[in-house]
C-alpha cells in the first residue's frame, strides 16, 4: 500500500516539477517520506538516506523557487557554466565511489555500488532542481535509466514502473525548461 500511494504522489511531484510549480515539492515530501519507509524495508539503505535529504532539499526547494516566482511572476530558469558542470561532475563521482565504499564495507546493503551511484546524482540532481538548473533534468534521465533495472532486480515493479514514468516526465520537464528558458530570454526554442 505504502509504495502505490508513494507511486501516485512520485507522479504528481515530477510533473508538477516539470511545469515549474511551486506545489511540486509538498507534494514531494509526502512522497519521499512514504518512499523512504519502502526501500528500507528491502535493505536499500543508501536510497533510505536519500529520501531523507529529499525531504531538506525539497524544503529548501519550495523556498527558492517561492521567491523565484515573487520576483519575476514565475519560476526561471538558469543554466550552469562548464566549470560549474564540471566541478558538479567531479564531486559527484568521488561522493559516488566514497558512499558505495562506506555502504559495501560497513552494511548488508543490496548493490552498494550500484545504489549509492544513484543515490549520489539524485543528490545532485535534486539540489540543481532547487535551484533552477536546467541540467537537473540531464541527471534525473540518468537516474531514471539506472533505477528501473535496480528496483526490477529487488522485485519493487511498481518502483521500476514509477522510474519508466518519470523518465518521460524527466524528458518532458527538459523540454519544457528550455522552452521556458529561451522565452525568458527572447531567443529563438533549440531545433
Amino acid at each position: 500500500m505504502l509504495e502505490s500511494v508513494a507511486t501516485v504522489l512520485g507522479v504528481a511531484c515530477v510533473a508538477l516539477a516539470a511545469r515549474r510549480s511551486v506545489w511540486t515539492f509538498p507534494i514531494a515530501i509526502g512522497s519521499v517520506v512514504l518512499i523512504g519507509v519502502v526501500v528500507f524495508e528491502a535493505r536499500l539503505y543508501s536510497d533510505a538516506l536519500l529520501q531523507g535529504f529529499f525531504v531538506i532539499a525539497n524544503i529548501y526547494g519550495w523556498f527558492n523557487w517561492w521567491r523565484s516566482r515573487a520576483r519575476s511572476g514565475e519560476v526561471s530558469v538558469e543554466r550552469m557554466s562548464a566549470a560549474q558542470r564540471g566541478g558538479w561532475m567531479i564531486g559527484g563521482l568521488a561522493a559516488a565511489i566514497a558512499w558505495g565504499a562506506l555502504m559495501h564495507r560497513f552494511t548488508n546493503a543490496s548493490y552498494p555500488w550500484w545504489d549509492a551511484g544513484i543515490a549520489i546524482a539524485s543528490v545532485s540532481a535534486q539540489l540543481l532542481m532547487a535551484q533552477r538548473r536546467i541540467e537537473n533534468w540531464l541527471i534525473w534521465i540518468a537516474v531514471d535509466l539506472a533505477s528501473v533495472p535496480l528496483y526490477l532486480t529487488k522485485g519493487l515493479y511498481l518502483f521500476a514502473g514509477l522510474y519508466v514514468i518519470y523518465l518521460a516526465l524527466a524528458c518532458w520537464g527538459l523540454f519544457d525548461w528550455r522552452r521556458a528558458e529561451h522565452r525568458v530570454a527572447g531567443g529563438p526554442l533549440p531545433a
